[in-house]
């Protein structure tokens, strides 16, 4: 596979010895309010079941700092899209490699966590200029964080739409904004109520997982200002599933008729996560019953974005092509089932990757449009937000 980073936190093992880290210790955390049972180094981490958790971890208590009373407070609620981030320029490349790359919940470089940076910064040496060359190519950056804030501002006008008041912003788990500078705002702001909403609808260790501790982490700097409610996954949320329907159609009118394979792509994981208990693949088989039971018609599933020495979800992308043009199909719809917007996965390797191995298989390959700001998709998101 492509030796560059794919959009999202993948487990990548340069060398050998560098093992996926082991889930951190699990806490139960009950969604009826009160404080979470915290089991372990301290950190709370939801077990992910349904298509979506929500949990008031604790009520804010006023600091010295924050003067104002709390019947005076507003009611204005903060809302937190979690999201990896990318790189913007090409000059971002390098240090949001290494900021993935340090990441020892997803991956740990060497048997001793002061080993992490060094190590990663010498992966990433390697792989920035490949990273670089593929940036270049979808028009010098990542368009993740420009498409997660336009999902935030129609996301906020849907909500202030239905009455709601509230403030949406992006907490990017390896670039900016990072956690912390987007909880600053929301206490500049003295918005003490959060809703915090991963735009992942599929539960992962390496996704949602390290963004929700990395956002516990900065929330720890700030007491008990804020009282958060956390969705952990979405999986099967009626819009969501309405959107997908919506976009596949729209795709498949590009074949005029002709008979396609519907195949849905993806993002890969190492198959030991699966085997520790991360719910990912079942989250992605959830998704696709749904989504057929609406279109009444089946599709296969792969995986992309997968490289370094470990055994990971199969069968690839690639080796999906090859078995279809094995069995002379013509035409492929190629669903991104596991993404919600365009980045480097959609538009380097899906449409110019995967499109030309395709071709050279004599297969015409087609993408449906990426979600990104579809009214269906956004009107979901602000039912998750409401609890509605």
């Amino acid at each position: 596979m492509n030796d560059f980073d794919h959009g999202r936190p993948a487990t990548e093992p340069e060398a050998a010895g560098h093992q996926p880290a082991p889930d951190p210790p699990l806490a139960r955390i009950t969604d009826h309010g009160g404080h979470p049972e915290v089991s372990g180094h301290g950190v709370p981490q939801v077990v992910a079941s349904g298509t979506a958790m929500r949990t008031s971890v604790r009520e804010p208590a006023r600091s010295p700092q924050d003067a104002v009373p709390r019947d005076r407070l507003p009611a204005r609620t903060g809302v937190v899209l979690l999201n990896m981030g990318g790189p913007e320029t090409l000059a971002d490349v390098e240090p949001f490699l290494l900021n993935l790359f340090c990441d020892r919940e997803i991956i740990r470089l060497g048997p001793f966590p002061f080993l992490q940076k060094f190590i990663a910064g010498r992966i990433v040496g390697k792989r920035a200029p490949k990273s670089r060359e593929a940036y270049k190519l979808i028009g010098g950056g990542s368009p993740l964080a420009r498409i997660s804030a336009e999902q935030g501002r129609a996301l906020a006008a849907n909500l202030a739409a239905t009455g709601g008041d509230y403030l949406v912003r992006c907490a990017m788990r390896y670039w900016h904004p990072l956690a912390a500078e987007t909880l600053a705002e929301f206490r500049r702001a003295n918005i003490r109520k959060l809703v915090v909403l991963p735009l992942y609808p599929h539960f992962s260790r390496a996704t949602t997982g390290s963004s929700l501790n990395d956002l516990r982490r900065a929330l720890a700097a700030h007491g008990d200002f804020f009282s958060c409610r956390e969705i952990e996954a979405w999986p099967d949320q009626p819009d969501y599933i309405a959107a997908l329907a919506a976009t596949i159609e729209e795709g498949a009118a590009a074949f005029n008729g002709d008979k396609y394979t519907l195949v849905y792509s993806a993002h890969s994981l190492p198959v030991s996560f699966i085997k520790e208990g991360d719910p990912y693949l079942d989250h992605i088989k959830r998704t696709i019953a749904s989504l057929e039971a609406r279109l009444g018609r089946r599709g296969q599933l792969c995986f992309q974005s997968r490289s370094g020495p470990v055994r990971w979800l199969e069968p690839s992308t690639r080796d999906m092509l090859r078995q279809l043009a094995a069995q002379r199909v013509k035409n492929v719809l190629m669903v991104p089932i596991s993404f919600v917007s365009d980045h480097v996965e959609t538009l380097y390797e899906i449409d110019i990757l995967f499109r030309e191995m395709a071709r050279e298989l004599g297969i015409r390959l087609v993408r449906p449009p990426a979600l990104n700001t579809h009214p269906t998709l956004i009107q979901g998101l602000a039912k998750l937000v409401t609890g509605s």
